[in-house]
């Protein structure tokens, strides 16, 4: 079985520790075949389709899309930070603290920075949020960086102008990097969503499963797991989930 947690940084060594801290849960709950180590992979989807995938985070987007049928939902961590609410969370909208504009509307016709088009929190969020317009024809120009910490760059350092920024790796990024939001401003907020979904392969057994989300729950608390600003765990239905 394989297990990798890819999608959030809290600093050198932190997602190692969260690792020895779930494992450890996992096995005291009877699950099966826990890896020592975790997976670093090259190529998330293929990552997540794996059917000996036995635990990762993926993003709400791909879960209603991509990977459609294709995997099983556990839930979602609750998280400490602002602009977090239970198992729901936000993306702060950023712009330059000396850029003058101050709504989204007057953010009209300029550039975009986002981390990929199949991200709910840097893409898909706010697409929803411009309705009845969409992201080609609002905005002048989009930038496609590869990571919210790569918008963040491009905004501050005058390549981009405005991004939407998941509030939890915002919220990681001031804890390990302050520096790197120098200059920066939140300008706004897009409607709250369920967070980063945690998924298992088709293949997991509706035991094995059951035992994956009572470790989860038994190992919120841990030190390693509060490092990411975790407190607590939920499991949710698919239908919470955008389509």
């Amino acid at each position: 079985m394989i297990a990798a947690l890819p999608m959030y940084d809290a600093g050198a060594g932190t997602a190692e520790a969260m690792w020895l801290a779930l494992a450890a849960a996992l096995r005291a709950a009877g699950v099966n075949h826990v890896p020592d180590t975790l997976t670093l992979p090259d190529n998330l989807l293929s990552h997540w389709r794996d059917p000996a995938l036995l635990l990762s985070q993926t993003c709400g987007y791909p879960l209603t899309h991509a990977l459609a049928g294709q995997v099983q939902l556990l839930g979602a961590w609750r998280y400490r930070w602002p602009g977090c609410d239970g198992a729901q969370y936000r993306s702060w909208l950023i712009a330059r603290a000396d850029d003058p504009r101050a709504t989204l509307d007057e953010f009209a016709g300029a550039t975009l920075a986002y981390n990929s088009d199949d991200s709910q929190s840097g893409y898909h969020s706010l697409r929803r949020l411009l309705l009845p317009h969409d992201i080609g024809s609002f905005f002048g120009q989009t930038v496609a960086t590869g990571a919210h910490r790569k918008s963040i760059a491009a905004v501050r350092d005058g390549y981009a102008d405005l991004a939407a920024i998941d509030c939890v790796s915002y919220a990681l990024l001031a804890q390990s990097a302050a520096a790197e939001l120098d200059g920066i401003r939140i300008i706004g907020s897009t409607p709250q969503t369920p967070g980063l979904p945690l998924i298992t392969s088709l293949h997991t057994s509706t035991e094995q499963l059951t035992r994956i989300r009572v470790a989860l729950q038994s190992v919120v608390g841990h030190p390693a797991l509060a490092a990411f600003g975790i407190v607590g765990f939920e499991a949710l239905p698919l239908a919470a989930y955008p389509v």
